[in-house]
Order: structure tokens, then C-alpha cells, then sequence
């Protein structure tokens, strides 16, 4: 359901292939198009965390910040790989909910501008911002040093990697050592296969982890219930909230060394690198949502409260 989405995107494309993203030449994207009444009707979290924004600053001085061009326009542009639950929640009638949107509305009542979340294949979401269809990425995107080649980060949360399993943990898995031999069910393209990869590599010989790659998590999460394979590892927030909504179909391996996840990193907001004018708009926005406790409500609507970043930093990942 979720990952990236530790990510939203373009996981792990090799150096090579990301850079020539970056250069322009024709674009991978898929043409995006608005999530139902994604911006009409919102969520009850998200109107309430909009409701405290404005009782507590309104518009924020963060507004100045703001590219000419956007203020014109008057709309953030988002793309994002929906669902991916808790990130992006989408509702039966098409509502969306989720941290990810919920933030996007507030950081769009301190700026004083509409934010528009747009649904965007994870394969493609970069190049949608390279061909100028959307202004930002806000998917659960890792904020990694692969990425900020081409992308600056504002960072908004810091958690690690879990592994998801059946329940009753059938196969008595403790730790990712325990998955040799095993079969994973990754999404394709995210950044949990480089560390599936690493953990292989450890196995004795012949007895490596296989890695099962599917279109999206929800089908590596199927694949984990239909006896396909043996766990997903996905971000921790993730695995949380997917083992609390199923809970007579997972679990949730937890170490309690590594309470947040196996290799703690930060999530951001995507923004192109020339695009650093908006970047420095939307840190200052969060960090006047963290000053006067929006933040915090929006994460504690979806029990995400541990993994909150203590200020707003860009590209707060450096190795």
C-alpha cells in the first residue's frame, strides 16, 4: 500500500538512467490527472489542520517567499502515486485523506494558494516534473543522495524500513537475515530493493532472498496473504497502518533496537533543482506549520507522531 513510496518514486533508477532524466529528451511521463474531489472536498483532518493554520497565522510570512510564477498561477501542482496509505488515502467516493495531502493543504493555507494533488504512476513521477506537468512531488518520496542529483528535498519525516508478514509469522522471521531463501514481494523501482540486495549478499551460497517485483505494493501486499511469498519490507509507517487495518492478515516484524524501522531516512517534498525558489517557500511553510503545532496535528491523526522531523531542513540526508 505504501512505500516509495520510501517512496513516491523512480526508487532506484541506476545513475546513469536518472541523469538522463535530468537532461532533458523525450519524458517518460504519463499524462496526470486530478484525483477525485481531491480538491473540492478534502479531508476532515485536512480542513482541521487548515482551520488551526489560519486561527493561528493565517497566511504566513512564508508567502513572500513564493516564485512570481506560482503566485500567478495561484496553485502548487502535486503529483503523487495514489494510494499509498497512510501517505495518500483514497476513499470509495474519491475523497483523499492521508499526511501527505493533509500537510499539502496546510502548506497551501500558509502560502496562500491552492494545492492540487494529482494522481502520477511512481515509475514516471520525476520526468512529470521535468516536463513541467507538475510543480512538486509529495508521494512518500526518500529524500536519497541518488535522488538529490536531480531533486532538492524539504524534509517532513524520518522513518526506516519494516518487514511486513503474514499473520502469525509463519515463517518465523526476526530480521532481514532471516528472509535467506525466502521470496520478498517489493513494488517495483523502490528503494527497499538496494537494501533486500545488500542483506542477499550476506546469505550463504545458494540460498540468496528472491525478490519478487509487482506493479505496486498493494500487489506485493497480496502477494505476501496469497502464501507467494514471505514478507514485504516497506517503510515503517506503512507497515504499521497496513498490519492495524488487516490485523487478522499481518504483522509487523518490529526490532526493538530499531523501533522507527531498519535504516531511519528522511521523506521530502520533491522539487526540481531549479525550482529553488519554491523550495526555500515550502520549508519556511513547514516550518511555520511546525511552530505553531499543525504539524503535529497532522501527524498524530494518523498515529505518525514518532517519526515527525524536530525543524525543516533541505536535503537533510548526507550520506
Amino acid at each position: 500500500m505504501l512505500n516509495r513510496r520510501t517512496g513516491a518514486a523512480l526508487a532506484t533508477l541506476g545513475a546513469t538512467a536518472l541523469l538522463v532524466a535530468a537532461c532533458g529528451g523525450s519524458s517518460s511521463s504519463t499524462a496526470s490527472s486530478a484525483a477525485p474531489a481531491a480538491s473540492a472536498a478534502g479531508s476532515a483532518a485536512a480542513a482541521a489542520a487548515a482551520s488551526a493554520s489560519a486561527a493561528a497565522t493565517g497566511v504566513g510570512a512564508s508567502a513572500a517567499l513564493l516564485p512570481q510564477a506560482i503566485k500567478d498561477k495561484g496553485e502548487i501542482n502535486v503529483a503523487s502515486d495514489i494510494p499509498y496509505p497512510p501517505m495518500e488515502i483514497l476513499a470509495e467516493d474519491g475523497t483523499l485523506s492521508g499526511l501527505d495531502y493533509d500537510l499539502s493543504q496546510a502548506l497551501g493555507q500558509q502560502l496562500g494558494v491552492k494545492v492540487s494533488f494529482n494522481k502520477q504512476a511512481w515509475d514516471s513521477i520525476i520526468p512529470s516534473l521535468q516536463s513541467g506537468n507538475h510543480d512538486i512531488i509529495m508521494s512518500g518520496m526518500n529524500d536519497t543522495l541518488e535522488r538529490q542529483k536531480v531533486l532538492d528535498f524539504v524534509d517532513y519525516f524520518n522513518g526506516g524500513f519494516s518487514i511486513l508478514v503474514a499473520k502469525g509469522n509463519p515463517d518465523g522471521i526476526t530480521s532481514l537475515k532471516d528472509l535467506c531463501g525466502k521470496t520478498v514481494a517489493e513494488e517495483t523501482a523502490v528503494a527497499q530493493i538496494d537494501l533486500i540486495k545488500a542483506a542477499s549478499k550476506e546469505c550463504p551460497a545458494g540460498s540468496e532472498i528472491t525478490i519478487m517485483q509487482l506493479p505496486s505494493d498493494s500487489d506485493a501486499q497480496n502477494a505476501v496473504r496469497a502464501g507467494k511469498a514471505t514478507a514485504d519490507v516497506l517503510d515503517a509507517a506503512v507497515a504499521g497502518w497496513s498490519a492495524k487495518q488487516a490485523p487478522d492478515l499481518f504483522e509487523v516484524v518490529v526490532d526493538p533496537a530499531t523501533p522507527n524501522g531498519v535504516e531511519p531516512v528522511y521523506t521530502g517534498i520533491g522539487v526540481l533543482k531549479k525550482d529553488s525558489a519554491l523550495s526555500a517557500a515550502l520549508q519556511a511553510a513547514l516550518q511555520e506549520l511546525i511552530d505553531n503545532g499543525t504539524y503535529k496535528k497532522i501527524l498524530d491523526t494518523y498515529g505518525l507522531g514518532q517519526y515527525a522531523v524536530p525543524s525543516a531542513v533541505t536535503n537533510g540526508t548526507k550520506s
